[in-house]
């Protein structure tokens, strides 16, 4: 071998072994921005985490003032799940199951779980896997969730087979409830409200991007696929909730602020569309990410309300 046919071979080594380290930190930083729970989201957030739309005066009704209990399950991988559960001073059959978003928790739709009990719900609002008292180093993106509010309705059932259930989220708690329809549900699921969802992961993730730092998709989300593959067992690829409500058998109501700049307004429609199952949709004027039932409480719960109306008995 020739000294120039050597150098050759080295230089194209050490370029390999930087692309390859390049490309194994770039994809371990954006699993890390968005998929580790221990790391600060503020680069995402800025001043502003609080989207779960909480009415103040109602903030501290479950851990305060709702009589709750904690109630565990054991996910498909073993991980140990927490929920608070209360239970309706009127005896009832009707249960809502109210999700919490992105990096949130459970104690943190206060508000919303409050507002369902007030119409005569009992109410599960479960902490998702890495989020809150429940177990687990990643956050599921609403894909690895949906199969752990699936064992959710399975608990309400066991206890009470007549159980009529609703599913309600916001944000990544709203693609976690889309992405739950798309699966084989018990009939006792009679309506999901998704409130501020989106389409995809990838979608979401790719919207980010160049929102945020102004990239493209290529070449980061398929190393943070890659990574997110190996460190958290799914692809970002398969959380399609677009995918998931094309499947769905369970009537379905969206709700979206058009002035939502965190999971873009346009995605409601494009979820609508993709609806397989009976639907309904409303949009809230000025209204940003996971602040419609604050911008217009009236027209948000009485919409609600109409809409399980036809699903729910009385």
């Amino acid at each position: 071998m020739t000294k120039k046919k050597k150098i050759i071979i080295s230089l194209t080594t050490v370029l390999l072994l930087i692309t390859v380290s390049t490309g194994i930190f770039i994809g371990n930083y954006f699993y890390d921005l968005a998929i580790n729970p221990f790391t600060s989201k503020d680069m995402i957030f800025g001043d502003d985490d609080d989207t779960e739309g909480e009415v103040e005066e109602d903030v501290n009704w479950l851990i305060k003032n709702s009589n709750y209990t904690d109630k565990y399950i054991n996910s498909f991988d073993n991980l140990k799940l927490h929920g608070y559960e209360v239970k309706n001073e009127t005896k009832t059959n009707k249960w809502a199951i109210v999700v919490h978003g992105y990096t949130s928790e459970g104690e943190l739709v206060s508000s919303k779980a409050k507002h369902f009990y007030e119409m005569g719900y009992n109410i599960l609002v479960p902490d998702l896997r890495g989020h809150g008292k429940s177990e687990g180093d990643y956050i599921g993106m609403g894909w690895d969730d949906r199969l752990d509010i699936i064992d959710w309705i399975n608990n309400i059932l066991e206890d009470n087979p007549r159980s009529e259930i609703i599913l309600h989220g916001t944000s990544m708690g709203a693609a976690t409830v889309l992405s739950t329809s798309g699966e084989n549900l018990p009939n006792n699921v009679k309506a999901i409200i998704a409130d501020c969802g989106y389409t995809s992961v990838w979608n979401e993730f790719t919207y980010q991007l160049k929102a945020l730092f102004n990239l493209p998709a290529f070449p980061v989300m398929n190393l943070s696929n890659m990574v997110t593959m190996v460190k958290a067992g799914y692809s970002l690829k398969d959380a399609s909730p677009i995918e998931q409500v094309a499947k769905s058998k369970t009537p379905i109501l969206y709700i979206h602020g058009d002035k939502d700049d965190f999971v873009p307004y346009y995605m409601m429609d494009e979820l609508y569309k993709a609806t397989s199952s009976e639907k309904s949709k409303l949009t809230v004027q000025n209204a940003g990410h996971g602040k419609a039932d604050l911008v217009n409480p009236d027209l948000y719960w009485n919409t609600v309300t109409d809409f399980l109306g036809k699903y729910i008995s009385n």
